[in-house]
């Protein structure tokens, strides 16, 4: 017992991104040798389930607690990382229309057989559906990690609780705050070993062939992505800071982007993000809130792909957008990206509505949408990584700027 406990604390204190690394290359160095074991992408599985079923849990817990003993002060804070989240989003949004004008793309349009759902066809049944979502039953949201709904009923019952419960209430509250976290602390340590198994999958059944048929439209995509992570983003809270912003880019970059590059949902990497922060030594009642916000706001890589794939079918199909219904799709596509967290299917289902802006029918614009389908191993694991990575960095980069305000050192 003696030796195995030594063994747990020394796993501990090593380095973690170095473990996930070994993961790595581990998992993709065993699916090259021998692919299809069972057990192996089992851990996978097993990882991001449960990082998926506490995840709920603990936005709720902690926005409860958070708002129930919060402080006053927070609200310029909100603002703040909020106008970010939103900013950010329409940003990404023009810089993909600014790419697919200097490189349009055609897309090879394949048999649709294998798309299935259905996607809003106009942008008030986006609107629609987040309203209906927010007020779902608060249960019912727990367990299907609808998070604008738990965002909603957390923080209306921790208002609750601020006016009328005791200081033990308070206290036990902060204590099943403090139990779930240590959960999460205990998942995110076996990080290595679930990063191990979704990376062995990957390697093991995805083909080379979306590397050349759909070889130019990954480029854009992928391109603009990480031109928006890498180049606009850092500008915008380099200039909010007022100091090099590439140190934190960096940090986020390697805990946060990876393992959402890997488990691809935002929502399993938002208790990732909460120990990113946390470390980080960032206020919780303001993280323990912007970071699940910015999980369903903060969509810089949905807006990307909405807006790259609508415009690629315009050039396959021969239509001309003009620049200026080109920035209209930028902010309907901000707007949509907001939503893609309450549709079926994501970011892609939504292609069919922006589609519409330019005549293009419902069943010409599934066809995209299967074939971002087909690359969507690629596409979907960098935009989850922009857009969950972004949750850390821009509310990491809010609470600076809000302590550089007040002359307090992080």
């Amino acid at each position: 017992m003696g030796i195995f406990k030594s063994i747990l604390n020394k796993w501990q204190q090593s380095n973690l991104m170095l473990r996930i690394f070994a993961g790595i290359a581990f998992g993709s160095l065993l699916a090259l040798i021998h692919p299809g074991i069972a057990p192996v992408s089992m851990l996978g599985d097993l990882f991001v389930g449960a990082l998926k079923a506490i995840a709920p849990v603990l936005v709720a817990v902690l926005v409860t607690s958070s708002v129930a003993t919060a402080r006053a002060g927070l609200g310029h804070r909100f603002r703040t990382v909020i106008t970010l989240y939103m900013l950010t989003t329409l940003m990404a949004a023009v810089v993909a229309v600014m790419g697919s004008f200097l490189f349009p793309v055609d897309i090879v349009l394949a048999d649709v057989s294998g798309a299935v759902g259905s996607a809003p066809e106009a942008l008030p049944d986006v609107f629609r559906n987040i309203l209906r979502e927010v007020m779902s039953n608060p249960i019912t949201a727990i367990v299907n990690a609808n998070y604008l709904s738990i965002l909603f009923w957390a923080a209306v019952l921790g208002l609750a609780l601020k006016t009328v419960a005791d200081e033990h209430t308070i206290s036990s509250l902060r204590h099943w705050a403090d139990a779930v976290s240590k959960v999460v602390a205990w998942i995110i340590q076996c990080a290595p070993f679930g990063i191990l198994g979704l990376v062995y999958t990957t390697v093991s059944q995805s083909g080379l062939e979306i590397f050349t048929t759909y070889g130019k439209l990954l480029l854009l995509l992928v391109g603009c992505m990480l031109l928006v992570s890498l180049v606009l983003n850092p500008i915008i809270v380099g200039c909010m800071i007022r100091r090099n912003p590439y140190p934190l880019l960096w940090q986020c970059l390697k805990e946060s982007a990876v393992s959402a590059f890997f488990t691809r949902s935002s929502a399993a990497n938002i208790p990732v993000n909460m120990n990113l922060c946390k470390r980080m030594g960032i206020d919780e009642d303001f993280y323990s809130v912007s970071i699940p916000l910015g999980s369903t706001i903060n969509m810089d890589g949905a807006a990307v792909t909405i807006t790259v794939m609508t415009l690629a079918t315009c050039h396959t199909l021969g239509i001309t957008p003009s620049l200026g219904s080109a920035l209209l799709l930028s902010i309907v596509a901000t707007f949509a990206a907001c939503g893609a967290s309450g549709v079926a299917g994501g970011s892609l289902l939504l292609i069919p509505m922006a589609c519409s802006l330019f005549g293009i029918s419902n069943d010409m614009a599934m066809q995209v949408v299967a074939v971002g389908f087909i690359i969507g191993v690629v596409q979907d694991s960098v935009e989850t990584a922009l857009n969950s990575s972004g949750d850390a960095f821009f509310t990491i980069a809010t609470d600076m700027r809000e302590r550089m305000k007040h002359g307090e050192k992080k």
